[in-house]
């Protein structure tokens, strides 16, 4: 597993190894002894597949809040996307800073991304499937988004809300100047 870290700490790129043949390729794309050495402890309880038929379809920015924040494990199975994470966790030097990774079936990245922070991807082809793993049981009480367009943000997503295909909960969704972050960034000591 190559390990890579991104410009937000905790937010890590991992590359499972592929081995192929005339066949295909087989590859362990979660192994928690391998996580673990890599100082991922995170204990995952939910597997999410998430399918989109059309190219520009954004999902997020999403967050579920404490005490049922959920960190998250994120790969593509078929297609493209670009899979954003955002620092949520007041008091963070990173606050509102975003990173963003191409993840796609071809190149077999995956992203983890910490409870505290925001997630969301928009799809850069058409029937694109996403496959990922989350530390906490969906709890829809504890449900909240932000506008993935949000310009306090300024995430260059390659798609204008004119364009993007949105559910009704994300063309809704508030600014986060409109919210209390339900995070608090813990100081290493």
């Amino acid at each position: 597993m190559h390990f890579e870290e991104t410009t937000l700490p905790g937010v890590v790129i991992l590359t499972p190894r592929r081995f192929a043949d005339d066949r295909g390729f087989f590859s362990e794309t979660w192994n928690s002894d391998t996580l673990s050495k890599l100082g991922i402890d995170t204990p995952f309880v939910q597997d999410n597949h998430s399918y989109s038929k059309a190219i520009n379809t954004v999902r997020g920015l999403h967050y579920q809040s404490p005490p049922h924040a959920q960190a998250k494990l994120v790969r593509v199975v078929r297609g493209s996307v670009l899979d954003v994470a955002v620092d949520l966790r007041q008091g963070s030097p990173h606050f509102g800073q975003w990173v963003g990774v191409e993840l796609s079936a071809d190149n077999g990245r995956q992203l983890y991304i910490p409870a505290g922070f925001l997630h969301g991807f928009v799809t850069q082809e058409e029937h694109t499937e996403v496959f990922y793993k989350c530390s906490d049981f969906y709890a829809p009480d504890y449900d909240g988004s932000i506008a993935f367009d949000d310009p306090d943000l300024n995430i260059s997503w390659g798609v204008s809300r004119e364009h993007a295909v949105l559910s009704q909960k994300d063309a809704i969704a508030p600014r986060l100047a409109a919210v209390r972050s339900p995070f608090e960034f813990e100081f290493a000591p």
